[in-house]
């Protein structure tokens, strides 16, 4: 929907949301307390707003305002007959907005969704706040803490994940210098193991006894632009605490080339939604492209994985794993031939004590 299009639209719901609750005695309502925290909202963007009149600023936040609210409560309990609403009616149109509902640059400040809807949203749904409606909305049940604070939408999609970490990384962390690829650190030439970890939106990632732990990253056409406005919001206001960003840059030291995207595809560490394998690994060197890391909290992580990798101990056993027992014929030709070895070895040392007793 074209610009002109969806400000029309936006002027729809706002009558449609008047509908809703006390008609136009509420909407004034809402713009009072707008006016009063005016500059409030103005402080919360990084470019001056100065240039908007007073009253279109008040207008432009209520109206943007009202149709996230009248929006999330249309999609949360939408029919699946034809309501006349495009947005609703075309399920692609309902996906977009709901994509542009966490861009960076759509964001109102989250506290005055609070002010304007935390009285509304009972009286419309019982039992049920705008915080519970809108973490229901991005299907974040559970994924939160009850006491959790976030900036905006965008903030609540990094959050998510940051929470996921089992305790943040505290003071100065030292960026990864190094790290190889996943078809290289593989258990069948480096002695790296690789497992998945089924933790959705997770960061965690975790080396144990030769083993890579990570989460399952499912890439489809939403995850891109996902994280690039998280990790653009991270580079902004999280500088020293880039977890999402530390994560991108971690996982595109493992990935160079399709072969590292097959290895972790087969692993069950990336769900591709997209395609062909290279396009996974495109994307994930391309996100790397211009991200500062000050400190990273992977970089123990990527050192323990170097060491292992570089202990020639380690690199042998896997070599004989892969050269001797890769597969199960392999494996048992190579038991035979121990065996057969051990057998003839036996009998010549029997030889030579049986001429040795004469």
């Amino acid at each position: 929907m074209g610009y002109l299009n969806m400000e029309e639209h936006k002027k729809i719901y706002l009558a449609e949301f008047a509908r809703r609750v006390e008609g136009e005695k509420t909407i004034d309502g809402f713009r009072r307390i707008i006016e009063e925290d005016e500059e409030m909202i103005r402080a919360s963007y990084s470019e001056s707003t100065a240039w908007i009149e007073s009253a279109m600023f008040v207008d432009m936040i209520l109206h943007d305002s009202v149709f996230i609210l009248e929006f999330i409560l249309r999609s949360s309990y939408e029919s699946w007959e034809k309501t006349g609403d495009p947005l609703m009616d075309e399920p692609c149109l309902e996906n977009t907005v709901k994509e542009d509902l966490i861009l960076l640059e759509n964001q109102l400040p989250y506290f005055i969704h609070e002010k304007l809807f935390d009285p509304i949203v009972p009286t419309l749904i019982p039992n049920q706040t705008f915080r519970e409606l809108v973490i229901t909305h991005f299907d974040f049940q559970g994924k939160i803490g009850d006491n959790s604070k976030f900036r905006h939408f965008t903030d609540l999609v990094r959050l998510v994940r940051v929470e996921t970490l089992p305790r943040l990384a505290r003071g100065k962390c030292n960026p990864i210098e190094h790290m190889y690829n996943a078809d290289k650190l593989d258990v069948d030439s480096g002695g790296v193991k690789f497992e998945a970890v089924n933790e959705e939106f997770s960061l965690y990632v975790r080396f144990e006894n030769g083993c890579l732990k990570m989460p399952c990253l499912r890439v489809d056409d939403e995850v891109e632009m996902k994280l690039r406005n998280v990790m653009a919001l991270e580079q902004c206001h999280y500088p020293f605490n880039a977890h999402v960003c530390n994560y991108v840059i971690f996982l595109d030291y493992l990935i160079d080339t399709h072969k590292d995207v097959d290895l972790l595809v087969e692993k069950g560490i990336i769900k591709n939604w997209i395609g062909q394998h290279g396009l996974v690994a495109e994307m994930v060197n391309k996100l790397g492209l211009g991200i500062l890391e000050v400190g990273s909290y992977y970089s123990d992580i990527a050192v323990e994985v170097n060491t292992h990798y570089s202990n020639p101990v380690n690199r042998s056993r896997a070599v004989l794993k892969r050269v001797y027992f890769g597969n199960m014929w392999t494996g048992t030709a190579t038991v035979a031939a121990t065996l057969l070895l051990l057998m003839t070895l036996t009998q010549t040392m029997a030889s030579i004590i049986q001429v040795l007793q004469k």
